[in-house]
């Protein structure tokens, strides 16, 4: 555990020594995550359609916060005249001016999140695709062990991608059109503010946008000085909250193993350690968010009584009367609040730092993983040609990573009906064997024939009960098809397991309630079900005793007496039901 924690502090040490900036690399990034969506996908036209409709609520917003500040001058002119009718007046132009604003917001946020949805929907295929294809999931396991949780990347990090990208893009939309809209009028309206120095009354050109210009740039200045850790805080607050998750699903999928080890202890002080790294970086998080929070609220504050000071020697002097105070003070609000957008909403920013990078990176990871496989894969597959051939091997070459080899030069072909039996010593390579003959390990060379499409099935030691019905755990990996609930029940019946006949649509874990020897019943049941030309055991009947293993095979010979089997296994009494028996040692496959 003391390894682990300094490993994690060495990485988090790493993580902050990163430069985190916003510059063209990184909006480069944004750009090639998002492209795709809005250029190349079915759903473009769409997303198109969505964007330009939020981009014109926001457009009309602005159009409709210009005239809500000239409402204020006049509201308040009439408020100092008594102007009891334009009062009445005004208030029903307000009503209109509200509502109007109301829908826009409403139907902006609405069309935000529809373009977020859809776009997530999106984003989660393309990345599934991608996880998925060419056994990307597994290689990536098995060339990067403790890869940065691929599930959160794909389950949480792109749907705040989605968020946060249309929420700040509307956000900067706005910021930039209301600064266009309000700077004139701003600079206008500081016509008739004056500065009073030296016992004189100066006019400073645009006096009033200079200093929300100047402000803003401060309290940007300030805000990224302050806010920078945020981003690699947030970066690893997932991190770490994702590890603390995967371990909990950890022991609940190993219930039953860590019960019988009585390693509850042991567990919980591995939790605990993990808790610990969630509670340690979080606790950093909310104090630099408090020391941004003291920062950005007094900025906040501070820019409401700006343009009342800088109007103030006008209105007391009665050059200005008080709906121009107003006015003046709603269109610095607005300029000062689009010079300051990205101060206001840094912390906003420092996330969608965070999850760009992490998305980044996962693409990065599955890129490196699919240019190891395309440039170790060497074994050439094909199907089989050969009449009366279900499997033709020809010097196959098996190597580890680092090159060293482990099978040297294996040929070997098997005829419908014929079943070979591997055997050895553990460690010699059997099962990596089999992950070449089944197209997972690349590292290696020669030719493998199969027989085409779904020909062939491969069943390891622990069997894979996907969620959902027994029924689903039966029939997987074949196409969601009904079968007839007799055949299923008779197969079942014959495996040994008639007990499960009658629960053929329950959702259990099935996993966790059926035992492995059951487990491993079941998949049998699937050879049964799909009868593919040519099947590979690997030690497939391992957790059953020698009995319950023997009629098992001679089930299979009996009602599958076509079926080319490949077994791997240590029981000698396997052979009886082999025709052959292959040894593997020293690098090379030897008969019997």
């Amino acid at each position: 555990m003391a390894n682990d924690t300094q490993s994690h502090a060495a990485d988090l040490a790493a993580l902050a020594a990163r430069p985190r900036r916003f510059d063209r690399a990184f909006f480069a990034t944004v750009w090639a995550l998002a492209k795709p969506y809005f250029l190349h996908s079915e759903d473009r036209w769409k997303a198109r359609g969505f964007l330009l409709a939020i981009i014109a609520t926001t457009l009309l917003l602005v159009v409709i916060n210009l005239q809500i500040t000239d409402w204020y001058n006049r509201f308040y002119n009439a408020l100092q005249n008594y102007d009891q009718a334009g009062f009445w007046k005004l208030l029903g132009e307000f009503a209109l001016l509200a509502f109007g604003a109301i829908a826009l917001s409403v139907y902006q946020t609405y069309l935000s999140q529809l373009l977020d949805l859809r776009w997530r929907r999106w984003l989660t295929g393309d990345y599934l695709s991608r996880y998925l294809s060419a056994q990307t999931y597994y290689h990536l396991e098995l060339f990067h062990r403790g890869q940065d949780n691929p599930d959160q990347r794909i389950a949480d990090d792109l749907n705040q991608f989605s968020q946060l990208t249309t929420s700040l893009f509307t956000g900067l939309l706005g910021a930039v059109a209301n600064l266009v809209a309000f700077v004139g009028l701003l600079w206008v309206l500081s016509s008739k503010v004056v500065v009073p120095w030296g016992g004189a009354e100066h006019h400073i050109p645009g006096f009033l946008v200079w200093v929300a210009l100047l402000y803003a740039v401060v309290w940007t200045w300030v805000a990224a000085k302050v806010g920078n850790p945020l981003i690699w805080l947030n970066f690893n607050q997932q991190r770490v909250q994702a590890d603390f998750r995967f371990s909990l699903i950890r022991l609940r999928e190993n219930s039953e193993a860590v019960a019988f080890y009585g390693g509850e202890a042991k567990e919980a002080r591995h939790f605990h350690d993990r808790f610990d790294r969630v509670f340690e970086n979080y606790q950093r998080l909310i104090l630099r968010q408090k020391r941004f929070n003291w920062f950005s609220s007094y900025f906040s504050q501070v820019a409401v009584i700006l343009p009342f000071l800088a109007a103030a020697a006008a209105y007391f002097t009665k050059a200005v009367p008080l709906g121009f105070l107003m006015q003046i003070s709603s269109a610095f609000g607005n300029v000062q609040g689009s010079f300051a957008y990205l101060a206001q909403s840094y912390d906003n920013f420092a996330q969608w730092h965070a999850v760009v990078e992490r998305l980044q990176g996962f693409r990065d990871l599955v890129a490196k993983v699919q240019s190891v496989q395309q440039s170790a894969q060497q074994i050439e597959r094909t199907a089989v040609t050969e009449p009366g051939t279900v499997l033709a091997v020809r010097d196959l070459q098996v190597r580890l990573p680092n090159g060293q080899a482990l099978i040297q030069h294996a040929s070997l072909r098997l005829v419908p009906g014929e079943r070979l039996l591997l055997m050895g010593a553990s460690g010699a390579g059997k099962s990596t064997l089999l992950r070449s003959l089944a197209g997972l390990w690349p590292f290696g060379a020669g030719q493998v024939a199969l027989p085409p499409e779904a020909g062939s099935l491969f069943l390891p030691q622990r069997p894979y009960l996907p969620l959902g019905t027994l029924r689903d755990a039966l029939i997987y990996p074949a196409p969601m098809v009904r079968v007839d609930d007799a055949q299923l029940r008779r197969v079942l019946t014959q495996v040994g397991l008639p007990a499960l006949a009658d629960v053929l649509d329950a959702l259990e874990p099935w996993s966790m309630v059926l035992s492995l020897g059951e487990q491993q019943r079941l998949a049998l049941a699937r050879v049964l079900l799909q009868r593919p030309a040519l099947v590979f055991l690997d030690e497939a009947t391992s957790a059953l005793d020698e009995a319950a293993e023997a009629s098992l095979y001679q089930l299979l010979i009996d009602e599958c007496p076509q079926m080319a089997v490949v077994s791997i296994g240590h029981r000698q009494s396997l052979r009886a039901f082999h025709s052959r028996v292959l040894h593997l040692a020293d690098q090379a496959l030897q008969a019997e």
